[in-house]
């Protein structure tokens, strides 16, 4: 009987750490901030927690997206069938796509720079759940 005990409590951390990288595997992302971008919302060297969710976000989520082979920090300004004004230009955004700004227009490379400005829905990997500090 105390084998069992000894086996098990040697286990159940195992087990726990097995589960917590699952979840972070398929649950949540670890993200960091590398500039100014996100200002004062997000401060350069940020990590941030996002939560993997499929579906369709709103105007002001801020989310974790690949553009371009890289990741990026941004919140959506506009979605499928918002106009907006894009280099001097009003234009539609496209269904299935969004349109994303960083806070710190000064200071944020994002969609008013883009050759191609509008981000699939499908390149979003999360949504920023929770800022846990600074690297």
């Amino acid at each position: 009987m105390r084998k069992k005990k000894l086996c098990l409590s040697r286990l159940l951390p195992v087990i726990a750490a097995l589960l917590v990288l699952v979840m972070f595997r398929t649950v949540f992302i670890l993200g960091y901030v590398p500039t100014n971008s996100m200002k004062p919302t997000l401060e350069a060297g940020s990590l941030i927690l996002g939560v993997r969710i499929k579906g369709s976000f709103e105007v002001g989520d801020v989310v974790i997206f690949c553009h371009g082979g890289n990741l990026f920090v941004k919140r959506i300004a506009a979605v499928g069938g918002n106009v907006v004004m894009h280099n001097g230009i009003n234009m539609s955004v496209p269904e299935g796509s969004y349109y994303m700004l960083g806070d710190n227009a000064d200071d944020s490379y994002d969609s008013r720079y883009w050759d191609e400005p509008f981000v699939p829905v499908t390149t979003v990997v999360a949504k920023v759940w929770l800022p846990i500090g600074s690297r």
